[in-house]
């Protein structure tokens, strides 16, 4: 007799061990029908499995979060079959699920998304056929046997510990595999291979470069399809193709994955960190500046060497080792030693914009978001034990403020001790214990991230969601009790005594070249007039009044505009749809009849437009609105 408790607690006897789709069928055949895999001891395992002692049963359905990923990774196998029917001489590697859907990487002959259409229909063959994933155990040694003639399965298979190894099986096609899948093919009822790039075999440059073929799957067809319009969505976002079209950055050959800024692009960079300094100054920090090349020695003391060598660029100067810093924090922890503090001093916020390079892989460069050399806005916050909550707590108040001011939402994650980090358990206990504390009383919902801290801290992530419902991690806040031990940094208490200090890491766009990214997909490159490139194109009507179009350009400017004339000779109808293409918030035509009465012809680029408006009426209302960083244009 097998007794099955249900998570409400029902419970249903079993004369015969059953196996997760008897369990689901004894309750009703539509849910035998949708159900996908089932959860015992926190464990997913598939429908398949015989179930032999009584025990807590979870049946994962299709509309459980857990079954998306499980239908995903069994499309990846799919399409490893696939493309094996193509092409014979491939070799497989891995196949994860990844955020909105899987990829395998495969050793093969390059393919392009002309490949795609052949693959999909062959994808669509195994489908419906409702071929079973069929699980079974093999010894490691006949694991070995079996895939002989495989590198990249031989080298995972050796990796493993000795003992039983599961494979799974749909048709001819056999994969090393965890598990658990769906019970068969036939529920994949919606998919689309979405794109290929190139990745290098463990992420090593010096392996084989592998072909990455990515793919969406779902249970529903309009869920398939609300996706693929997103992907058209994001891609008109696309921060790189707007970059090129509004001369905002590029990247060169000379500098891999080294952002170069244009000129306009350093117009949305100044006025960013404009607004960044006058929102810290007003929170009572002060900003400092290190330098960017520092002693192997201070590396090693702040465990950074020990931690994160295989991210940092070297150098030799006067036969001594030296690191170009990939982060800013030693060098704080020196200028708050250069002095003694006391408790009277604390907190002590000192801000950092400081330019950091970390060696990333060239398969992983993206754009701005995934770059060697980058600014963080960083802060080092220097406090009692007493202050934690508080100064937390300020934080928090200080990045809702600031994303707010561009439209941004966040949402917060607890991230706990890793496996490799430095400090003692109970400096990691007392260290999360306070960002928790901090969190209860800011009163918003947060999740935790277990081992995913810093290696010297544990940490909030601050996720903002852009205009697609996209989440980023920008923002972050570390509280570290072990580098100002390392660096023996104190303050006198009240009773005159030594203790030592407390301090917070954080950032809040985190990097500013990935925040400038972000916020160019979020606004799809149409920046809210404070935080525009050019705020005004003026359109003189012909040359004739080109002269005068640059005296109001002179005015404009004198009030802190950013303005500019577009003096070709061209219709004004092409000249307005320029404007527009161009994403300039505010376009004044000028014609005769604006130059005799002093007056403007004003279109927004929602269409709207205004005519005859006061020059002075019309900088007095611009100026509100940058002021106050609105995100719309009003006139």
């Amino acid at each position: 007799m097998i007794n099955i408790t249900f998570p409400d607690g029902d419970i249903k006897c079993f004369d015969s061990p059953p196996d997760g789709f008897e369990v689901a069928q004894s309750i009703s055949a539509g849910l035998a029908r949708n159900s996908v895999a089932m959860k015992i001891n926190d464990q997913l395992i598939d429908l398949k499995t015989k179930i032999t002692e009584d025990t807590e049963v979870k049946l994962i359905t299709t509309r459980d979060p857990e079954a998306l990923a499980i239908l995903r990774h069994s499309a990846a196998h799919v399409m490893a079959q696939a493309v094996l029917g193509f092409y014979k001489n491939a070799k497989l590697t891995i196949g994860p699920v990844v955020k909105d859907g899987f990829f395998y990487d495969i050793d093969m002959e390059p393919v392009s998304e002309d490949d795609f259409p052949r693959i999909e229909a062959e994808m669509k063959k195994i489908i419906k056929a409702k071929l079973p994933f069929d699980r079974r155990m093999v010894s490691k040694s006949d694991a070995l046997d079996f895939y002989k003639d495989e590198p990249y399965k031989l080298e995972m298979i050796n990796d493993l510990q000795d003992g039983t190894i599961s494979f799974y099986t749909q048709g001819d096609f056999t994969d090393l595999c965890r598990g658990p899948h769906i019970p068969h093919t036939g529920f994949i009822k919606a998919f689309k291979l979405t794109k290929v790039s190139g990745a290098y075999w463990r992420a090593d440059q010096k392996n084989a470069q592998l072909q990455r073929i990515y793919g969406a799957a779902f249970f529903d067809k309009k869920e398939l399809k609300k996706y693929l319009k997103f992907l058209v969505e994001a891609q008109k976002r696309n921060h790189r193709k707007i970059g090129r079209a509004l001369e905002l950055f590029s990247f060169h050959d000379e500098a891999p994955g080294m952002p170069f800024f244009h000129a306009k692009g350093m117009d949305i960079w100044n006025t960013l960190l404009d607004y960044w300094r006058s929102e810290h100054r007003a929170a009572g920090y002060v900003e400092t500046k290190t330098p960017i090349m520092l002693d192997r020695k201070l590396w090693e003391k702040s465990g950074h060497w020990e931690n994160y060598r295989e991210n940092m660029y070297t150098t030799i100067v006067d036969e001594q080792e030296y690191a170009i810093k990939p982060m800013n924090c030693p060098g704080g922890m020196l200028l708050y030693d250069i002095k003694p503090h006391s408790y009277k001093d604390l907190p002590l916020r000192a801000s950092e914009v400081g330019l950091v390079h970390r060696h990333e892989m060239s398969g992983v460069l993206n754009g701005l978001f995934r770059v060697r050399a980058f600014h963080q806005d960083d802060a080092h916050i220097f406090m009692t034990p007493a202050q934690i909550e508080d100064e937390i707590l300020g934080v928090l108040r200080l990045a809702e403020r600031m994303y707010g001011a561009f439209g941004l939402r966040f949402r917060m994650e607890l991230s706990t001790q890793p496996e490799k980090s430095i400090g003692t358990d109970q400096e990691w206990e007392e260290a999360t214990e306070g960002l928790r504390g901090a969190l209860r009383i800011y009163g918003r919902e947060y999740r935790i991230n277990e081992g995913d801290g810093a290696f010297y801290g544990p940490k909030i992530d601050l996720h903002i969601e852009d205009a697609l419902e996209r989440t980023w991690q920008c923002g972050t806040i570390q509280l570290d009790m072990a580098l100002p031990e390392r660096f023996d940094l104190n303050y006198i208490g009240s009773d005159n005594e030594k203790h030592r200090v407390v301090m917070i890491h954080r950032t809040l766009f985190g990097s500013i070249e990935r925040f400038f990214g972000i916020l160019i997909e979020h606004f799809a490159g149409k920046f809210p007039l404070w935080l525009s490139p050019v705020q005004v194109a003026l359109l003189p009507i012909n040359d004739e009044l080109t002269a005068y179009a640059s005296t109001v350009k002179t005015e404009l400017e004198r009030c802190g505009l950013r303005v500019e004339v577009d003096d070709r000779t061209e219709s004004l109808n092409k000249k307005v749809r320029d404007a527009q293409l161009k994403y300039i918030p505010l376009i004044i035509t000028i014609g005769p009849k604006e130059k005799d009465a002093g007056t403007l012809s004003v279109r927004t680029l929602d269409g709207k437009v205004r005519y005859g408006m006061n020059q002075k009426e019309f900088s007095d209302q611009v100026l509100a609105n940058i002021k106050e960083r609105r995100l719309s244009v009003e006139i």
